[in-house]
């Protein structure tokens, strides 16, 4: 972006006047065109918007991201087996059904907070565990295992692993603390809590619709996301899938990243795009133009060397096989830091395919190998979770699977 002129000395009071006086009609010009639009749609817009719970598939995975995530890992109690598990997931099919239509749990001791859905979608997932509390281990998937070790994780145990997830989003903070606090609440008596993650994105008209989320770096991330509209398969399980009850389910991965905030503020912003392989004004490919530009991976610079850097993110993260892609719905985390520390900052960065050993470990073994972006990113959590096909009207999720 090219920097505004600074005013000349010869011609300050003029232009000054000038311009204050603009400004005034501007501001008047611009306060009732805001008026006018404010008043073109209701003022709750955003916290009256809902979204189905009800479906063949969850919501919260094609569904485009809210603003606020908290994801909740549950380990299950010592003795739940799958009838109390069943007695769970009809539990919380009620109240997340109620819940993001912005009606108050059935047993909500704050039901004044569930009036402002806000798009809020509760997710639920299933880790290994679950399926040997429900007897079920031979309908496990293969891949539904942890991901293999990789050279660059530094995991801690806080951070990784479950037997249950539950995500809720939503465009309102209150909403999801409200929703997470209402199903945690109902589960305790068959699990414990292992972890919390929050995570942000920009809040609705904040940026155009469609625009691609920027992560804590400053970068743009997720240029290169299917469209689940267009790319089910790489997504979800289709009908006619053996198991039957598997239709319209799909795998969750999370891995908290850590993210070197100091160590970037070092980096010049020429080794910062190197490192990615984009620009970061706009997130255009350094061989492009604009940021959905194909990069051209053997475009050569005036000095002979590559463009593209061989070891650039794009460039480890892109495969020739186009089945190893993956719907990326990331949040970013910003803690309190440690004593000491300016930032605890990072990425809660979520994908979800059909199939992750076969979609997710071949690109995250390549990034495991080289990657320049290494150098700043560490992740520190991992977790690999089912996310069963939704509930029908009449039904409770996972029924087909625990009857």
């Amino acid at each position: 972006m090219t920097a505004p002129e600074e005013p000349q000395a010869h011609g300050l009071i003029g232009r000054r006047s000038l311009l204050l006086g603009g400004a005034a009609a501007a501001a008047g010009v611009g306060a009732a065109y805001a008026w006018q639009n404010w008043q073109s749609e209701p003022e709750d817009a955003v916290g009256g918007a809902t979204v189905s719970f009800h479906g063949q598939r969850q919501a919260g995975v094609a569904t485009p991201a809210q603003a606020h995530l908290t994801l909740i890992a549950f380990d299950l109690r010592e003795g739940v087996d799958r009838e109390a598990l069943s007695r769970l997931m009809q539990i919380w099919t009620i109240d997340a059904a109620r819940l993001t239509a912005g009606k108050p749990g059935l047993v909500d001791t704050e039901p004044e907070l569930a009036h402002v859905p806000a798009s809020l979608t509760l997710t639920v997932g299933l880790g290994p565990g679950f399926f040997t509390a429900a007897d079920r281990e031979a309908d496990r998937p293969a891949w539904l295992e942890p991901l293999p070790a990789f050279g660059i994780d530094r995991l801690e145990t806080q951070w990784t692993g479950g037997d249950l997830v539950l995500q809720v989003c939503a465009n309102d903070p209150i909403t999801v603390a409200h929703a997470a606090r209402v199903m945690s609440k109902e589960a305790r008596s068959f699990t414990t809590i292992r972890w919390v993650q929050h995570g942000f994105r920009h809040s609705p008209g904040s940026t155009p619709p469609g625009t691609t989320m920027r992560n804590l770096f400053g970068q743009i991330d997720g240029t290169v996301n299917p469209d689940p509209r267009e790319e089910e398969d790489l997504i979800w399980h289709p009908d006619g899938t053996e198991p039957a009850w598997m239709a319209g389910a799909t795998s969750m991965v999370v891995r908290r990243i850590a993210m070197d905030m100091d160590g970037w503020d070092e980096a010049g912003r020429h080794a910062r795009e190197v490192s990615i392989g984009r620009r970061l004004s706009d997130g255009a490919p350094l061989t492009g133009e604009h940021e959905h530009d194909d990069p051209d991976f053997d475009a050569i610079g005036p000095h002979g060397f590559p463009v593209i850097e061989t070891f650039s993110h794009i460039r480890r993260a892109r495969s020739d096989n186009p089945n190893e892609r993956f719907l990326r719905r990331s949040y970013n985390y910003d803690q309190p830091a440690p004593p000491g520390e300016v930032s605890d900052s990072g990425m809660v960065f979520i994908t979800f395919q059909a199939d992750p050993v076969a979609q997710f470990v071949p690109i995250q073994q390549r990034l495991d190998e080289l990657d320049l972006l290494n150098e700043w990113t560490v992740p520190i959590g991992s977790a690999v979770f089912l996310i069963p096909p939704g509930a029908a009207q009449g039904e409770y999720m996972c029924q087909r699977l625990l009857t």
